[in-house]
């Protein structure tokens, strides 16, 4: 979905009053109310500290100034009168919430459970499903702590077994022939269950989720944790190709802090049981209370991308990550790990200096005023993810940087 600039302005009116911006968007809207704001407009409403580079946002995001002032417009309601705002006015904020992921993900506002987290939503999701004593899930060596552990937990309850495979040996040559064909050739008969993630923070690998999903055929569930896709890459939800996907909110989406989602095709819910009483917000949205400050402002996170529009902002990152990707593989110190093709990666640019540690490289470009970060893996890298907050030439001052590291 693609807002256009006098649908945002209508739609945030509330977040925005008082705080200018409105008024500094209307100023630098050209002439078609339909055009997106200009990058420099998008930068200014980021209150990012003055002085460095930052290329950590995916991390966990600043907050526009859309998401800070429905942040701050939620707050003052709650404090003023918490039970009558709670009760008059939530309902509605978080069926607004639901209406604006719908719109993102292409898909129903029944389909989507609100959570707090990418780790709440696989821990929901993983525990939840249907397995049985001899059920087998697949998963891959390349996953996350949060998938892993989840899909442990959940094995551990339920009497199934969790089984995985490496999808490629050197991240940086990976095709997605190759890691098509070894989870198909990995699956076995008592697969129920295949357990990936969309984009590795690990490497940067992008898997083609579509192709995979296309290959597992009706068989197999295809979870998947897309957070580090959700937000740069221009696709719906609901037509990439898996049953279920989970990710947080608050990484390239820039929403507000601790929120969350799980989306579920149809056909698919059928297979997952809550372990959280529900309040009302869908059979699978963890009740009790919450942030609601940050959870009914996810809307404006929503809209505020939008705005700028997807394939707008799809195309500013690969192009940010792919120019430090070429300035990288063209540094004899430099290992890159990522591959450089854009559909086998996304935002993520992971490599090694030789001679340092990760963290020393991490401390190092921070002494240069560019902000990394490192892979929490046992295979550790150096890690820059570039976003909306940036421009061209800050990229280029971190490569100049990691040059200045040889």
């Amino acid at each position: 979905m693609s807002l256009d600039r006098k649908a945002f302005l209508a739609r945030t009116g509330l977040a925005l009053a008082g705080a200018g911006l409105g008024e500094e968007l209307r100023r630098a809207e050209p002439a078609s109310a339909a055009t997106p704001p200009s990058w420099a407009v998008v930068r200014r409403q980021f209150r990012l500290a003055p002085g460095l580079i930052h290329l950590s946002s995916f991390l966990l995001a600043p907050h526009p100034a859309p998401v800070r002032r429905a942040i701050d417009l939620h707050r003052r309601g709650l404090d003023r009168d918490p039970e009558r705002y709670l009760h008059e006015r939530g309902p509605d904020l978080e069926a607004s919430v639901l209406r604006a992921a719908a719109a993102y993900l292409g898909a129903n506002a029944t389909d989507i459970a609100l959570t707090d987290s990418t780790t709440m939503g696989l821990g929901l999701l993983y525990n939840g499903l249907d397995l049985r004593a001899g059920d087998e899930v697949l998963t891959s060596e390349h996953d996350f702590y949060a998938t892993h552990e989840a899909l442990r937990l959940g094995a551990a309850r339920t009497g199934a077994s969790v089984r995985r495979v490496a999808l490629y040996d050197r991240p940086n040559r990976a095709s997605a022939d190759e890691i098509v064909s070894r989870l198909v050739a990995a699956v076995r008969p008592r697969t129920r269950v295949v357990a990936l993630t969309w984009v590795h923070s690990s490497t940067g690998v992008k898997l083609p989720i579509r192709t995979i999903g296309a290959a597992l055929g009706d068989r197999i569930l295809l979870c998947v944790d897309g957070v580090h896709g959700f937000g740069v890459e221009d696709v719906a939800v609901a037509r990439l190709g898996c049953d279920f996907f989970v990710s947080g909110c608050h990484k390239w989406l820039l929403g507000p802090r601790g929120t969350g989602l799980v989306w579920g095709r149809p056909e698919a819910w059928g297979a997952a049981q809550p372990t959280i009483p529900s309040f009302g917000g869908g059979a699978f949205t963890p009740g009790g209370f919450h942030s609601f400050e940050h959870r009914w402002a996810l809307a404006e996170g929503f809209r505020f991308h939008a705005s700028i529009g997807r394939r707008r902002v799809a195309a500013q990152i690969h192009a940010f990550a792919s120019q430090l990707k070429e300035g990288l593989a063209a540094m004899p110190h430099v290992t890159l790990h990522t591959p450089r093709s854009r559909r086998l990666s996304a935002g993520l640019v992971c490599f090694e200096v030789r001679g340092l540690s990760p963290p020393s490289v991490v401390a190092a470009l921070r002494r240069h005023g560019i902000v990394a970060t490192v892979t929490p893996y046992a295979a550790s890298y150096a890690r820059l993810g570039p976003g909306v907050v940036n421009t061209p030439e800050e990229v280029e001052a971190a490569l100049r940087a990691i040059r200045s590291l040889a």
